[in-house]
């Protein structure tokens, strides 16, 4: 069986490495060099505690709050399109208790063997950095901090083993916060990776197996027979498989009308930023700045914000500097460098309900699709990639997969196939 895999980022990667272990032939297609962009930039995170859909109380209130601030946590460029507007009524009606909670459990059941394929990984021979140190969540903000209580049954429920720090116990914690936190809770079990140190190694792997790997090589048209894909077509280049799969992160909103199934994935861009070490003990979520922490062993990365926009990379500086400041109420002594470093930006592929779109795409017989993973690529991408393998190769759909079908975005999404021949 030959499988085509459009899209290089984690996802497409692990999805080719399962497919590749289960003895598929396969290609992957990138339209630039594969683990760019968000796959990169991303804060590695390792986090299924902290899965919960983007979606949830009081996210309407507080954006719209957001929207006066030029250094928020959260942009949405105003826009009339219908398909824009249609997504964020769908986003607005998800941001309830009951949808969260039931796309946290979601999540999960998904990512609940992804520390095992992570070490699974490494076993195969992937050389990438990963740290087993936990994370913390870290508060400032009493009301924010008694909200995250609530759903900790949850991540109990699915052994995250929460431990809730009040006062002086999340400074023993982490000592080098500040006073001004007044409690934390700590997830032992959770990971950090460099991502695009993960990222390469996956390619590495890929090509090691004899997986195929065409990058620089933008898909421009689709070519249909009835109910299958025939070939995609990408610079001069006709593609032809057995099966196909379209992991093309933020991009996939756009390539799914090639396929006649449009998706409702729109860019969520976030950034990130790395200054000299600052000797953590483990990652930590500055959850009231919205802004992650990952210690590497040479160097810090500072990830945040959300925009919403077009597919585009480019640096909003003021919301860089915000990103900057915000560990000067958590960390002792923090100062920004001196010396600004370069930001980096990536573009998240974001869902109404805030889930990813994982299995079949619409009718069509051989192609499938994964994407919509927001924040949450590296932690959900093993369980993914393992559970979609299994269902391209025989055809079984595991029951975590159940939540995630694009058929639940069926009445606005049909339109006529795109370039099709």
């Amino acid at each position: 069986m030959h499988v085509l895999v459009i899209g290089g980022g984690v996802i497409g990667l692990t999805t080719a490495y399962h497919l590749a272990r289960e003895g598929a032939e396969v290609t992957v297609l990138d339209a630039r060099a594969t683990g760019l962009g968000a796959s990169k930039v991303n804060a590695g995170w390792i986090c299924p505690a902290e899965s919960a859909p983007v979606p949830g109380p009081g996210v309407v209130l507080k954006s719209l709050k957001w929207m006066l601030r030029p250094d928020s946590p959260l942009y949405i460029r105003p826009s009339l399109e219908p398909s824009f507007l249609r997504f964020m009524f769908g986003m607005w009606r998800k941001s309830n208790a009951r949808d969260q909670r039931a796309g946290f459990e979601a999540h999960l059941r998904l990512a609940a063997d992804t520390l095992g394929i992570f070490d699974d990984y490494r076993a195969d021979g992937m050389d990438f950095e990963m740290h087993t140190a936990g994370l913390l969540m870290a508060f400032t903000d009493k009301d924010n901090f008694d909200h995250h209580l609530d759903n900790l049954d949850l991540a109990t429920q699915y052994g995250r083993e929460p431990q809730v720090l009040h006062g002086d116990a999340v400074h023993e914690r982490e000592p080098l916060l500040t006073d001004a936190v007044l409690g934390g809770i700590y997830f032992p079990y959770e990971r950090h990776v460099d991502p695009g140190a993960m990222a390469a190694a996956l390619h590495r792997r890929l090509v090691a197996m004899g997986v195929r790997i065409v990058e620089n090589s933008p898909v421009d048209a689709v070519e249909h027979d009835g109910s299958r894909v025939a070939s995609v077509h990408s610079g001069g280049n006709r593609y032809v498989a057995d099966r196909i799969v379209l992991a093309a992160g933020a991009w996939t909103g756009r390539l799914s009308k090639h396929f006649g199934v449009p998706l409702p994935v729109r860019p969520g861009k976030g950034y990130s930023v790395e200054v000299p070490a600052l000797g953590l003990r483990s990652a930590v979520n500055l959850w009231d700045a919205k802004v992650a922490v990952t210690p590497f062993n040479d160097r810090l990365r500072l990830a945040g914000t959300m925009e919403f926009g077009g597919l585009d990379e480019e640096v909003n500086r003021v919301r860089v500097d915000a990103i900057l400041r915000a560990p000067a109420k958590y960390f002792r002594n923090w100062q920004p460098p001196a010396t600004k470093p370069a930001p980096m930006a990536g573009m998240r592929p974001m869902t109404p309900d805030g889930l990813p779109v994982i299995g079949r795409l619409g009718d069509l017989e051989n192609t499938y699709v994964s994407t919509g993973h927001g924040m949450m690529g590296i932690t959900l991408a093993p369980g993914t990639a393992a559970a979609l393998a299994d269902l391209v190769v025989r055809g079984r759909t595991a029951p975590a997969l159940q939540p995630f079908g694009a058929d639940r975005f069926r009445g606005v999404q049909r339109s006529l196939p795109v370039a099709a021949r």
